[in-house]
């Protein structure tokens, strides 16, 4: 019998970026998901801290190769992967010499947000999502961890609505509280418009804050994880204003059972495998 797929993209995950709330969450989930029986694939970025030697990173050649147009300027993806032995899984890593080479995630030295971040969303987005197409891969639910990820939801709503890879998948989103300081680029909406992607549908990162770019992914998700205990006022508002499921983080211990529980509770019974 064919198991039920989970895929993975995370902004973070130890041990290739330090522990962290979200890092360990993103390491160990797909590991507990996996030996609870359902098969996996995990992504993330390959950041410039990240030691590819001691972690031994190496090329996909089959899956390299493609450009991804990003306003208007072509961009070759590069993807590569690692394993991790006691978990018996492999991790990808979404990879551009641009956009990921920089020893820094989000903010310089100096504690200033980097300009680009915006096209490194967009890129890291469209990335994985062509990625998994390459692969063949048709994933039940996919489960995405921070703001860096926040445009899937969108993407599979609107441009790969009608690709047969995502015809069944249902994606959720989890949230944590504030790691970007300062805003995207202004012009984040009109890269993403150049996609052919409505005003509408991006209404809500006009102005492209922290918060604003959460509630476009919380918008576009079909179901919602607190990914920890408490949030900012405004973010538990955003919470309020949707009408789909939400799993509270309260079960510190078992969050594993909690969250395959809900992954079987959110996906369509009558075409997906879950239901066998």
């Amino acid at each position: 019998m064919e198991k039920p797929r989970v895929l993975y993209i995370s902004q973070e995950i130890t041990p290739y970026l330090p522990e962290n709330h979200m890092s360990t969450i993103a390491r160990n989930l797909p590991q507990g998901i996996q030996e609870r029986g359902r098969e996996i694939r995990t992504f993330m970025p390959r950041y410039g801290l990240i030691n590819e030697r001691r972690h031994q990173l190496h090329e996909v050649i089959r899956l390299s190769g493609m450009n991804l147009i990003i306003d208007d300027i072509d961009h070759p993806l590069i993807i590569k992967v690692a394993s991790i032995q006691q978990a018996r899984m492999q991790v990808y890593f979404i990879d551009n010499e641009e956009y990921f080479k920089r020893k820094s995630l989000f903010h310089d030295h100096e504690g200033n947000i980097h300009e680009d971040n915006d096209e490194r969303m967009i890129f890291f987005c469209r990335g994985v999502l062509e990625t998994v197409k390459k692969l063949g891969w048709s994933p039940d639910v996919i489960h995405c961890h921070g703001w860096l990820t926040g445009l899937v939801p969108l993407y599979l709503k609107t441009l790969y609505k009608d690709d047969p890879i995502f015809a069944n998948s249902k994606v959720v989103y989890s949230t944590y509280e504030n790691e970007m300081k300062g805003e995207l680029n202004s012009s984040l909406s009109k890269k993403i418009l150049f996609d052919d992607i409505t005003p509408e549908e991006i209404e809500a990162i006009k102005n492209p804050t922290f918060n604003n770019v959460n509630v476009l992914a919380m918008k576009h998700a079909d179901a919602i994880i607190k990914g920890q205990s408490s949030y900012s006022p405004e973010l538990e508002k955003a919470f309020e204003a949707f009408d789909k499921p939400i799993l509270e983080w309260d079960q510190e211990d078992d969050y594993m059972d909690a969250y395959a529980d809900f992954y079987d509770s959110i996906v369509d019974v009558e075409t997906s495998i879950f239901a066998d």
